[in-house]
């Protein structure tokens, strides 16, 4: 009899044990399941291209710029030549491109490694008496230095814009503002597009003819 105890007492005993065992494995699959097989909450980092600020133009005139790429003053074939070529298919520029015609600055634009310029649209120098527009272009020295007025060294990004910058004409010109909007020299002229590229150098269309000090 002491020995039938004994066996069910043994075997009472094994059972807790093994419910025991069971109850932790339990816990454990739970608890340990769940943080294997968690989702990740961190997004993977997007694939998804970006655009530079520095490679987007800007400004309320860009909206008079061709957009058809077939045309040579759209944006997509004036990054395709050098500056003085692109700006002869642009139209907001034939006033510009006259000048420096008569200026005979088309070579050594066109082969300029690495320039910005600033350039008046034809509404600029309508602004001039045409009288003096008359004489300018008539004088190649005074017309020169005006023109090399509005050329800086290097193709300055809009990031690089603000500051102070020596011209090919040898005279310092200023920048002020950011983002989509700056102002140029004494003159206060602004930027109506900018960041507009070309084979060769960034060019910044503005409202106002530029002049040196001498």
């Amino acid at each position: 009899m002491r020995a039938t105890k004994f066996t069910a007492l043994a075997a009472a005993t094994l059972f807790a044990i093994s419910l025991s065992a069971c109850g932790s494995d339990s816990d454990d699959s739970t608890s340990g399941g769940t943080t294997a097989a968690a989702p990740m909450t961190s997004a993977a980092p997007s694939m998804a291209p970006s655009m530079s600020t520095d490679m987007v133009n800007f400004g309320p005139g860009c909206a008079a710029v061709p957009t058809d790429p077939a045309d040579a003053g759209s944006f997509e074939a004036m990054g395709k030549v050098p500056v003085a070529t692109a700006a002869s298919g642009n139209p907001l520029l034939s006033t510009l491109v006259t000048a420096v015609k008569k200026a005979g600055l088309v070579d050594s634009l066109n082969s300029a490694d690495g320039i910005t310029v600033f350039a008046p649209t034809n509404d600029a120098f309508a602004k001039l008496p045409k009288a003096t527009l008359d004489k300018v272009l008539a004088d190649k020295k005074t017309l020169t230095s005006i023109l090399t007025y509005h050329v800086v060294p290097g193709k300055l990004t809009p990031a690089d814009l603000a500051g102070t910058h020596e011209t090919l004409q040898g005279e310092d010109l200023t920048v002020t503002g950011g983002g989509e909007d700056f102002t140029v020299g004494a003159d206060s002229a602004s930027v109506v597009c900018g960041n507009v590229q070309t084979a060769n150098a960034n060019v910044y269309i503005i409202d106002s003819v530029l002049m040196p000090k001498s």
